[in-house]
């Protein structure tokens, strides 16, 4: 069974501190797609999870307080945040550009084995609700945010588009294929969803 060793004499942690394996923690992340993709969420157990990693439940412990905090960091991992804003010069290279990231992410298995069972426990459970909403967001909106700003400096959008109607129409039905009904997302399907996205932003209404 691994464990998280002590600290060596060189590298001695402070009093109290303990020393996380990075092999360990990625283990630990690896088994959680794992079991999730076995039992789901609601059955998913810190005990399980320990045993698929090989490790003891003090080491899942040492890294995570919940199996839900577990989750949401392996969710907000793979996430948009820490992106850069595309910066392509034109609103179309930009939203193409997020469209290009998003799928990409979509097609990671955590986007098609534990967002969807996270949903259903959220719709039951507001502290979850909450909680995947920041870690599915934050990082989406604060791109959308930037592609706007740009957007309204060139000229091509007035002052006050909002960033969540945005989001809406760029990553709704890139989601609705790719997680939902699970169909390929070709590029010239991109193209037209890029299209779609500017023409209805120029048309909308400001915030």
């Amino acid at each position: 069974m691994t464990t998280d060793p002590a600290p060596s004499p060189s590298r001695r942690a402070p009093a109290g501190a303990a020393v996380l394996r990075e092999d360990v923690t990625e283990a630990i992340r690896a088994a959680v797609l794992e079991e999730l993709a076995a039992v789901g969420f609601s059955r998913m157990s810190i005990e399980g999870i320990a045993r698929r990693a090989g490790v003891g439940k003090t080491a899942v412990y040492r890294r995570w307080k919940s199996k839900l905090h577990l989750v949401l960091d392996l969710v907000g991992a793979f996430a948009a945040d820490g992106l850069p804003v595309p910066a392509t010069g034109s609103l179309y290279g930009d939203v193409r550009a997020l469209l290009e990231v998003m799928s990409h992410v979509l097609r990671h298995p955590v986007a098609s084995a534990v967002i969807p069972d996270l949903l259903v426990e959220a719709a039951r459970n507001p502290e979850i609700a909450d909680a995947v909403r920041g870690a599915l967001l934050d990082g989406e909106r604060r791109m959308a945010e930037g592609i706007l700003t740009d957007a309204v400096a060139r000229g091509e959008l007035p002052a006050g588009v909002d960033a969540a109607r945005a989001l809406d129409l760029a990553i709704g039905p890139l989601y609705w294929r790719q997680v939902v009904v699970r169909e390929p997302v070709p590029a010239p399907y991109l193209d037209d969803l890029a299209r779609s996205v500017v023409a209805g932003l120029k048309n909308s209404r400001t915030a």
